[in-house]
C-alpha cells in the first residue's frame, strides 16, 4: 500500500532587515519549515521578519516577528535575543506552541461561546 505523504511547503515569506547573514536566514528557513510544514496542519500562509539592529550596544540586537495564518486562525510569535541562532531557536519554540494551540482549538472547536445577551445559547439545565 502506498500513501501520498508529500505535503507542499508552507507559503511563508522570510524577510530580513539589517545585517542578517545568509547562514542565519537558511537556519531560520529550515526551522520555520519544520514547524509549519508538519503533517496535520491546515494551509499555512504568512510572513516571518528577522531584524538585526545596527546599534552594537543593544542588549538584544536580534528580533523576529512571525505573523502567519494557520487555516483560519492567526498566529503571532515575537522573539528577541543576543544572537541569530538563539533568536531562531526561540522563535521556533514560540511558533510551535502557538500553532499547536491554534490547531487544537481549530480541531476541537474550543472557542468561547457568546453569552446569552449577545446571541449565545442559554443552557436550560437547572443548577443544584
Amino acid at each position: 500500500m502506498t500513501t501520498d505523504s508529500t505535503r507542499p511547503t508552507p507559503e511563508v515569506r522570510l524577510r530580513s532587515e539589517g545585517a542578517v547573514d545568509a547562514a542565519t536566514l537558511e537556519y531560520a528557513r529550515t526551522k520555520i519549515d519544520a514547524v509549519l510544514g508538519r503533517p496535520g496542519l491546515p494551509a499555512v500562509t504568512g510572513e516571518v521578519r528577522i531584524v538585526r539592529a545596527a546599534a552594537h550596544h543593544a542588549g538584544h540586537p536580534w528580533s523576529a516577528t512571525a505573523d502567519v495564518r494557520v487555516g483560519r486562525r492567526q498566529v503571532v510569535a515575537v522573539a528577541e535575543e543576543a544572537t541569530g541562532t538563539e533568536l531562531v531557536d526561540r522563535l521556533q519554540d514560540r511558533l510551535r506552541r502557538q500553532t499547536d494551540r491554534a490547531v487544537h482549538t481549530w480541531d476541537n472547536s474550543h472557542g468561547t461561546t457568546a453569552p446569552p445577551w449577545r446571541g449565545g445559547v442559554l443552557d436550560d439545565r437547572v443548577s443544584p
